[in-house]
């Protein structure tokens, strides 16, 4: 199943609501879903996706999900896989936001030992 980009933008608005409000504290463009497909430019094309980002930029603090990433990597999984992953990116991209406006930067430490080993991977093979 790929849901429509309507119904993914209902379900996020859906999670979203479920986060508390503090967590919103600061985060001035709020959570907006892109239509395009985000592919990680440094792995092979087709084999890792950017499902969403926090982003501090001159237009403020946001979260963008990448519709067309989800679209890749979760055609053909149910309604529940679908929410479940907006569930885990939106809590994901949350936890940038947070550590961001608190001066940490934990998860991104997190972030870039993942892609590290994923490289180290692609690279073996």
């Amino acid at each position: 199943m790929v849901p429509t980009y309507d119904q993914m933008g209902d379900w996020l608005e859906e999670i979203a609501q479920g986060f508390p409000e503090a967590f919103f504290e600061d985060l001035d463009g709020g959570i907006q879903l892109e239509e395009a497909a985000l592919p990680d430019p440094d792995f092979p094309p087709g084999e890792m996706y950017i499902m969403g980002e926090y982003v501090h930029d001159n237009l403020g603090r946001y979260i963008l999900l990448y519709y067309g990433s989800f679209s890749a990597l979760l055609e053909g999984e149910g309604e529940e896989v679908w929410k479940d992953e907006i569930f885990a990116t939106v809590a994901h991209e949350f936890t940038h936001h947070l550590e961001e406006t608190a001066g940490l930067h934990a998860l991104d430490d997190k972030d870039l030992e993942f892609l590290r080993e994923a490289l180290a991977e692609y690279e073996e093979e």
